[in-house]
């Protein structure tokens, strides 16, 4: 399962690649034109890894299946240490964080009680 862009990181193309801006961290990283294609290939654009390889292979047909595969891992456990991309989980469980959480109110022996769910 592929990571997906952390809400906190802004992404800017330019003639040559692109640019990553944390910010949380105010930290710049600089990507050239494969990682900026890379970095739109993920989610929701492809859901796996092997999506967005055959998406590169397309684009990058002289290239070795092998050589892409372990050149897009390779940065996207990069952007990882860097917090510019989020394990899919943390996706979910920040989205179950912020989503409004219901009320649960019953009347016990004559008393009200309520929490949250």
């Amino acid at each position: 399962m592929l990571p997906v862009v952390n809400p906190a990181v802004v992404f800017r193309a330019l003639s040559d690649g692109a640019v990553l801006f944390s910010t949380t961290d105010e930290v710049y990283f600089g990507l050239n034109s494969v990682g900026a294609k890379i970095w739109q290939l993920l989610p929701p654009t492809n859901r796996t890894l092997d999506e967005l390889c055959a998406a590169l292979l397309k684009e990058y047909p002289e290239v070795a299946p092998d050589t892409i595969r372990s050149d897009v891992t390779e940065l996207l456990e990069e952007l990882t240490v860097h917090g510019l991309v989020l394990p899919r989980e943390t996706e979910t469980a920040a989205a179950e964080e912020s989503a409004p959480r219901a009320r649960y109110s019953a009347e016990v022996d004559g008393a009200q009680a309520s929490r949250a769910l």
